[in-house]
């Protein structure tokens, strides 16, 4: 009798511990409400394939800044722009596979604030930037207020503005002129103070440019899967070799020109309604 009644307890306490577990699973889920096909329907679970490349460009943009801290400048400025690849990637992948989700959206926006805020900020910092004392941190506070500032009004713009341009500088492309910046100068060795300003007006540019009201071409609007002339290749496979000369510099050029684009064609426009 003893022996029953030991293995009813077992069996029970075994049925309680799975119904624990699976109330643990169900109340763990994300559940969020979508629509289709004109209804609204509530779904369980998140999409693995998007957010796969989300959790990379996150972990890179982590990586940036252990690295930092260990003296490694220049594979800090590296996994920056590996973080800019993949962030750029999970967007297009989630509308390719038609896995779009809030969900997917909001931990875009989580990664983006670590990999294209504070990395950058914490490896300009630790580089160059804690030399100059006080100054140095309040300007790399204010790069990463800035870039959460410029996120959260992405966020709340989406819908309602021109897909053709972004309403200040894109939080990636102000990561990449700050990690083209450490990387390039740091491999010539360039410490003297005058570098130590500069890279004080970089930063401090690239966060408030972020917050501005500057248009910036998305480049959203160029069609990737229609047919090009050959030229345009040809134009692709010349970037890349470039590039590949001197990686740092190259990419310090592109991107600081693509950022000087803004204000240069806001002037232009400015120019232009002036003189009729």
């Amino acid at each position: 009798m003893n022996q029953d009644a030991n293995n009813h307890d077992d069996q029970d306490k075994a049925t309680t511990e799975e119904d624990l577990a699976s109330a643990f699973v169900r109340d763990s889920e994300v559940v969020e409400e979508a629509e289709e096909e004109g209804r609204k329907i509530r779904r369980r679970g998140i999409y693995l394939l998007p957010n796969l490349f989300t959790t990379s460009a996150l972990f890179s943009g982590f990586f940036a800044v252990v690295a930092a801290l260990n003296g490694s400048f220049g594979a800090a400025s590296i996994a920056i722009f590996i973080a800019m690849v993949l962030d750029g990637l999970d967007g297009r992948v989630a509308r390719m596979t038609n896995t779009q989700s809030a969900f997917g959206a909001e931990y875009d926006s989580l990664a983006d604030m670590i990999s294209f805020g504070m990395a950058p900020s914490l490896v300009a910092f630790t580089w160059i930037l804690q030399d100059v004392g006080k100054t140095g941190w309040v300007v790399a506070f204010l790069y990463v207020a800035c870039a959460a500032l410029r996120l959260a009004r992405f966020n709340v713009q989406i819908g309602s503005v021109d897909k053709k341009w972004f309403i200040g500088l894109p939080s990636p492309s102000a990561a990449a002129l700050v990690a083209a910046s450490v990387w390039t100068f740091h491999n010539f060795d360039a410490e003297a103070f005058g570098f130590k300003i500069l890279m004080l007006l970089v930063v401090g540019a690239a966060g408030v440019l972020m917050v501005s009201n500057i248009r910036y071409y998305s480049f959203k609007d160029i069609d990737l899967k229609g047919p090009v002339p050959f030229v345009v290749l040809l134009a692709i496979v010349l970037g890349f070799v470039v590039i590949s000369i001197e990686p740092s510099v190259m990419l310090l050029l592109l991107f600081g020109t693509y950022v000087a684009s803004g204000p240069v064609l806001a002037l232009m426009r400015k120019l232009r309604r002036s003189t009729r």
